[in-house]
């Protein structure tokens, strides 16, 4: 079984009047809460939020999202993907995740990355520095997953006999998720217990970090099948497969150019922080899939058969009208995610 996920951008809206309307701007947020519901009786496996800032997204705190849809909703999955530990307190974070597997009822997925560059050079912080936060604040997270009263003294957190409350409803905590882009991180993931999920890379170079997180996972004795890996794609589907496909080829091209053009990309900082704008970055015609119902459900079993996915999201063209969103969302649902269901990966 391939269980299907929404990766949820949320993006800003490209509209300057809806930004800066108080109206129109509560109606934009009133029409993705009323969305996000939706994922449930479709048969979506959850939502993956993500969080970016500085007029990206309308997510620059995905938190308060989860605890907005987790209201509403009931048996859905509810995280981010990921939170980007770098900007916060972890033993704060570590509280949260507490409240939102309450208030989720136990369904919350914890989701960690390490930031993208353009944003940390907003505030100041170099990528090396993000990188050494990151590393000490998922030490940090993981012992107060573990125990309820933890000391720490490191680089940038020293504090000593923290209660941390209120614990996990799901125990020993809910599961643990880590955006990669590199062998590396897999590996470090697969150490700590924690899936991983990538994108942008063609499938073949999916499958290389995959392999490298099984061969370490194996080593330590961690899990290591289809269910610690998830791969996530951007997903345009339609009823005219020709016309979808070739708005996609447009769109590729469009995203290759944005990205490449990025100056990052050549900075001799860029092995420092794993993520798809610094860390040997590659994108191919794998990372869009599009067309019909039938034509996406194929594609999407295919490369998570490749590289041994048992997760998949979906990004839908954040671009699109909220209409065409939506019925994006309702096709995906009624028509691919079944054939996802009965699919079987290795």
């Amino acid at each position: 079984m391939i269980k299907p996920w929404i990766f949820e951008f949320f993006p800003a809206p490209r509209e300057p009047d809806t930004i800066s309307d108080p109206r129109l701007s509560a109606d934009y947020f009133n029409w993705y809460l009323d969305l996000w519901p939706r994922a449930e009786p479709l048969g979506y496996e959850g939502i993956f939020f993500s969080e970016h800032h500085f007029g990206h997204a309308y997510s620059p705190a995905p938190n308060l999202l989860i605890a907005q849809v987790a209201g509403r909703t009931s048996t859905i999955r509810l995280g981010v993907m990921g939170l980007v530990l770098p900007y916060h307190q972890p033993w704060k974070v570590a509280e949260e995740i507490g409240m939102l597997d309450h208030l989720t009822q136990g369904r919350l997925e914890i989701g960690t990355a390490a930031g993208i560059p353009q944003e940390m050079a907003q505030v100041g912080m170099s990528v090396a520095e993000a990188r050494e936060r990151n590393d000490e604040a998922i030490e940090i997270l993981d012992a107060a997953l573990a125990e309820p009263v933890i000391s720490h003294r490191g680089k940038y957190w020293q504090f000593t006999d923290l209660r941390l409350v209120p614990r996990p409803l799901q125990r020993p905590f809910p599961p643990k998720w880590v955006t990669v882009i590199s062998e590396d991180s897999a590996r470090k993931a697969a150490r700590r217990g924690a899936k991983i999920c990538t994108g942008f890379h063609p499938a073949d170079r999916v499958r290389s970090i995959f392999d490298a997180y099984r061969d370490e996972a194996r080593r330590v004795g961690t899990p290591s099948g289809p269910d610690q890996m998830a791969l996530r794609r951007q997903v345009s589907i339609g009823r005219d497969d020709a016309g979808v496909r070739a708005a996609s080829r447009l769109r590729e091209q469009q995203t290759r150019a944005r990205l490449l053009a990025d100056p990052r990309l050549s900075a001799p900082e860029r092995e420092v922080l794993d993520t798809p704008v610094s860390h040997a970055f590659s994108i191919g015609s794998d990372e869009f899939i599009a067309g019909s119902p039938a034509s996406v459900a194929e594609q999407t079993i295919a490369q998570c058969r490749e590289v041994g996915a048992g997760h998949f999201l979906a990004t839908f063209d954040r671009t699109a009208a909220r209409e065409q969103l939506r019925e994006a969302w309702e096709m995906f649902g009624t028509e691919v995610i079944p054939a996802l269901r009965h699919a079987t990966v290795n």
